[in-house]
């Protein structure tokens, strides 16, 4: 029997009770365990650094990761084109928006284009686009009569419901071979990437002083 293994895997128990010190232990399970390990795994440890492209030349890794992000994004755009073409549907941003209106529910105009990160001139654009093609309206809030909210209409949801089919073949091959683990990491690397990007966007600042600013409020 291995007994530094033993005690290696003690240690860790030992470890993981000390940072949840304050829960209740018997409610702790060993689904808890396994997730705590996968969030505190050291794996540049163990997994070797990537080569990429002008690496040797002194290319950064932050600038692999810049051009990776904005590829994949051409990508995407390419495969909803596909998605929507000989549609009712201009671009995907229309179909994006009135997803977000299907599942979360009436909003204000801003509260939708924040929501898709976009700037108030190209959002409105948009939503004017929706609302003038039927599938958006314009309504009092029932919680502030005062102000308005939009809402995805019922010749919206058809309209979207007809095209799904596609949409989500586009959305399913974005990810590609990807392992269903690859995507689960992915996911959390790109959340961690959005909770560190969201709050600095929502501030609202000029393009003059943004990356300065940004800067100035991060640990970079």
């Amino acid at each position: 029997m291995n007994y530094n293994l033993i005690k290696d895997v003690l240690d860790l128990v030992a470890e993981f009770e000390n940072k949840n010190a304050g829960s209740n232990k018997s409610a702790v399970t060993i689904d808890d365990f396994k997730k705590w390990i996968i969030i505190n795994y050291n794996a540049e440890n163990l997994t070797a650094e990537p080569n990429w492209e002008g690496k040797e030349s002194g290319r950064s890794p932050e600038s692999v990761i810049n051009t990776l992000i904005v590829h994949m994004n051409r990508y995407a755009k390419s495969y909803s084109k596909s998605a929507i073409f000989r549609s009712d549907f201009s671009s995907q941003e229309d179909f994006i928006y009135l997803i977000n209106l299907k599942a979360f529910g009436e909003m204000t105009k801003m509260d939708l284009i924040k929501k898709n990160v976009h700037e108030k001139p190209v959002g409105m654009q948009i939503i004017n686009r929706l609302i003038s093609k039927g599938w958006v309206n314009q309504a009092a809030s029932e919680i502030d009569k005062r102000s308005k909210v939009l809402k995805i209409t019922d010749k919206g949801i058809q309209v979207l419901d007809k095209q799904m089919g596609k949409i989500r073949k586009a959305t399913k091959i974005v990810t590609g071979d990807l392992t269903k683990n690859e995507k689960m990491e992915l996911i959390r690397l790109l959340d961690k990437l959005n909770n560190f990007h969201k709050p600095i966007y929502d501030k609202n600042i000029q393009p003059e002083f943004l990356l300065e600013k940004a800067l100035n409020n991060t640990n970079l």
